[in-house]
């Protein structure tokens, strides 16, 4: 089955219920994307949780080499990374309690989405998360 993401209605409910958001390959570069994503959504109430093993804090957060390695409750996982790292990242988001995978606008891997719905997880791809919440909350 292609890729397709939830329904407006089921991502503008996940967007309000969540508090925290685990962002891979956020950068500490005010520069990057993933930078002025996170911290916009920070801004707007969320809890940032940094999954990079090349910085030590972001945001004011404690970094984290990966997913596996977060001790607090996992609400969204961002991922700003290229596509073809999806799969990686969806193996080992199935090792957290979190059930939501969310890649950013233009990342998109059927590979990794097949794998995440055989395992319960509500996926979106090739979606800003800045966006939609702008638009959906």
């Amino acid at each position: 089955m292609a890729w397709e993401n939830p329904s407006n209605e089921a991502i503008k409910e996940i967007l309000e219920s969540a508090n925290t958001i685990a962002v891979v390959g956020l950068s500490d570069n005010p520069e990057r994307t993933s930078y002025q994503i996170s911290k916009i959504m920070q801004e707007q109430g969320y809890k940032i949780i940094p999954v990079n093993p090349k910085v030590e804090k972001v945001l004011g957060e404690k970094a984290y080499d990966s997913l596996t390695e977060v001790e607090e409750a996992i609400d969204i996982i961002n991922v700003f990374r290229r596509s073809e790292f999806l799969p990686e990242i969806a193996k080992e988001a199935a090792e957290t309690d979190c059930r939501v995978f969310w890649a950013q606008q233009g990342l998109v891997s059927q590979e990794a989405y097949d794998y995440l719905q055989k395992r319960g997880f509500t996926v979106m791809m090739d979606m800003c998360i800045k966006v939609a919440h702008s638009v959906l909350v």
